[in-house]
């Protein structure tokens, strides 16, 4: 699974005043699948430009709908979900994991 988020100062949601709950929700979800040995890629388009690029299908959905698209998560090198992050939910069907204990939102 990969994400690839707008440009933003930190996956995190922490820089600011503001804390994005959905930007921790997910942040949370993908460390506890990366504890669980399930490989969790995320691309932040401020630091790694090339590889919304140089990712064919993420650039040609970029071609398509804009940079409105993002975040953008593909499974399997398909395109998953767009506009939003994945649901707990989502995440935890894609990849055989118990998430239940967390939000499912």
């Amino acid at each position: 699974m990969e994400i690839f988020d707008p440009a933003m100062c930190c996956p995190m949601g922490l820089c600011g005043t503001n804390i994005n709950p959905e930007l921790m929700r997910i942040a949370v979800v993908i460390e506890t699948l990366k504890r669980q040995g399930i490989t969790v890629i995320r691309h932040n388009l401020r630091d790694e430009p090339q590889i919304y690029v140089s990712n064919q299908t993420v650039n040609n959905y970029l071609q398509k709908h804009g940079a409105e698209a993002l975040p953008i998560t593909l499974v399997d090198g398909e395109v998953a979900v767009s506009k939003t992050y994945p649901t707990t939910r989502q995440m935890s069907e894609w990849t055989g994991t118990n998430l239940d204990f967390m939000s499912t939102k």
